[in-house]
């Protein structure tokens, strides 16, 4: 057949992956401890423990939480640490830092577990379009996980690429 259509993508031997199918389920909240400080700045130890006994911590439930202060007050550190014991065994994970932040560590944790050894002498591609909102820090920290093993690294999809990454020949 001459005009049969070749589909030259997928018969290309490339691997897609795609960090959306990493993508930790679960809902991101932002804790923001300015509201608990004195005039939104200072934070007063007996009302704030008082706070962490009363407060109800079920709408944190099985959520990402990133604890912060968007201010500039000085919070002693064991103020987020008391959040973090209050939140224990109701929020899935407690970070300290901002949503970005949160990502990225939650990224960490799950690109780590990848098994770079099944991508050795593999030509990937690293999906870059998506409806998650996936950091730029998942990118970089599977780049540098996939490196050493594959035999090409591209971004994009399999149809339009970047190219980033093609081993030496030996």
């Amino acid at each position: 057949m001459e005009n049969e259509i070749i589909n030259k993508v997928a018969n290309s031997g490339l691997i897609t992956i795609d960090l959306e199918t990493y993508y930790p389920k679960g809902n991101r909240v932002l804790f923001d401890i300015k509201p608990l400080l004195f005039q939104e700045f200072v934070l007063k130890e007996k009302d704030f423990r008082e706070f962490i006994k009363s407060n109800d911590w079920s709408p944190y439930k099985d959520a990402y939480v990133a604890l912060t202060c968007s201010n500039e007050a000085i919070v002693p550190t064991w103020a987020y640490m008391l959040i973090t014991i209050a939140l224990q065994g109701v929020a899935k994970k407690v970070v300290f830092g901002n949503l970005e932040t949160l990502e990225a560590i939650l990224f960490d944790e799950v690109i780590t577990h990848i098994n770079a050894e099944d991508f050795t002498n593999q030509r990937l591609v690293i999906k870059g379009c998506g409806n998650l909102p996936i950091p730029k820090h998942a990118y970089v920290i599977l780049t540098s996980l996939l490196k050493p093993y594959a035999k090409s690294i591209m971004f994009g999809e399999p149809c339009s690429t970047v190219p980033l990454y093609k081993a030496p020949k030996i």
